[in-house]
């Protein structure tokens, strides 16, 4: 095979598991790697929902983008321009072309708060804040300390966003930070979602609204946020509904890399990047793949599904190259840690076609419950920041955590 090049867009969490795995199955003999970001900031993104609330700083979930990358990788910081797929190159910002065989998006998603009216006007950071970012999870830590007394809502714009459940969160480990520093009973606790329930599947809805009662946090679904008064306190519905808040914490809309509504025929009408739901070959040319946050897959953008689809989509390369039938081997797999504050989390797994079910995982022994708040579980999330920096990261392989989701353990109930 004559030596290859590939072309990664995007240096986050999807295109450094690609590039270490491709460095890892091909010799530099084989093929050259190019990984393409604007920045060299990697920012590990489940780092920042502790952020606020004191339990992680900044410095400790970011490092140096070119670091993550094998020797032989070459990192380009540089924006990219425009994909230009009838000639198989990249345009980057700077007017330099990369030719490529196989092009790999995985640009993830971008916020644009801009897109909601008045989101970023007046309040932007004083009163009305996003955890999604560096800079607004710094800010918010500032506010919830100086926080006493009012109407905290925490709400999504709209789906899809990056972790889904990350709201969620948001607002049980605040009902368990305002518990702490005693001021609860002086707090009203708000979760507005777009959704018609607490999550988007009806076993693991059911559950999650149980949890939100619990803790007093109070539901309102189905709620559209059009218009955002920063300045007066109000969050208004497109059906004219209003929300009062003392402090907002927002999720705000999301959509693809601008490059990608610049590049004819690579992504959808929101800029994400429609592609095969089980061999992650894109839509808009054979030699084109995609994965994680990039993609119009429908499934959850989490960083576990950005694993489990590097591993596909490394194997679809290699047989690309020789030639051969690309395994249509990705499930949909996902599971996601869901912090529920006070040291518990709960743990949901699922895919395509199976929806988050009680059970054990990985196996029908455990160690982990599905569906249950646990002290373990709480500890497999914290534990997982190593195992992404030093396993996931990296591109080697994790005992029991494939691609394909496990069936074993699981139990099956009435969604009635």
């Amino acid at each position: 095979m004559s030596r290859k090049r590939i072309v990664i867009l995007g240096g986050g969490t999807g295109g450094t598991i690609v590039a270490n795995r491709l460095a890892r199955r091909f010799g530099e003999d084989e093929v050259e790697i190019h990984v393409i970001d604007r920045d060299d900031a990697h920012i590990y993104q489940p780092g920042l929902l502790f952020v606020p609330f004191g339990l992680a700083e900044i410095a400790e979930i970011v490092r140096p983008r070119r670091r993550q990358l094998r020797q032989g990788i070459t990192f380009h910081e540089n924006e990219v321009a425009e994909v230009r797929l009838e000639r198989n190159d990249v345009l980057l910002g700077d007017g330099r072309v990369l030719p490529y065989d196989v092009l790999v998006v995985a640009s993830g998603a971008q916020l644009q708060p801009e897109e909601t009216d008045g989101l970023t006007g007046p309040g932007w950071n004083e009163h009305v804040f996003t955890f999604y970012t560096a800079e607004g999870a710094n800010a918010l830590h500032g506010a919830l300390e100086r926080f006493e007394h009012g109407r905290l809502v925490v709400n999504l714009v709209d789906m899809p966003i990056k972790c889904p459940v990350a709201p969620l969160e948001f607002a049980f480990l605040a009902d368990w930070y305002l518990r702490e520093r005693g001021i609860r009973d002086r707090v009203e606790l708000v979760y507005a979602t777009p959704l018609d329930g607490a999550f988007t599947t009806p076993v693991a809805a059911r559950e999650l609204a149980g949890l939100l009662t619990d803790k007093e946090i109070e539901l309102v679904t189905e709620f559209n946020a059009g218009e955002v008064d920063g300045a007066g306190g109000t969050l208004t519905s497109y059906d004219g509904r209003a929300l009062e808040f003392d402090l907002l914490v927002t999720v705000p809309l999301h959509g693809g890399a601008a490059y990608v509504g610049r590049s004819p025929g690579l992504g959808d009408g929101l800029g994400f990047v429609p592609t095969d739901t089980h061999t992650l070959q894109t839509l808009a040319s054979p030699n084109a793949f995609a994965l994680g946050d990039a993609t119009a897959l429908p499934t959850s953008k989490a960083g576990s599904v950005t694993h489990y689809e590097a591993e596909v989509l490394t194997e679809n390369i290699a047989r690309y190259f020789a030639g051969r039938e690309l395994d249509a081997g990705y499930d949909g797999h996902v599971n996601c840690f869901i912090e529920t504050g006070f040291h518990k989390a709960l743990l949901i797994d699922f895919n395509y076609e199976t929806e988050p079910l009680p059970g054990r995982f990985p196996t029908a022994a455990g160690p982990l419950r599905l569906l249950h708040e646990s002290r373990l579980n709480h500890l497999g999330k914290l534990l997982f920041q190593p195992v992404y920096w030093h396993a996931l990261l990296p591109g080697r392989e994790i005992p029991g955590l494939g691609a394909a989701m496990p069936t074993a353990g699981k139990k099956l109930v009435s969604t009635t």
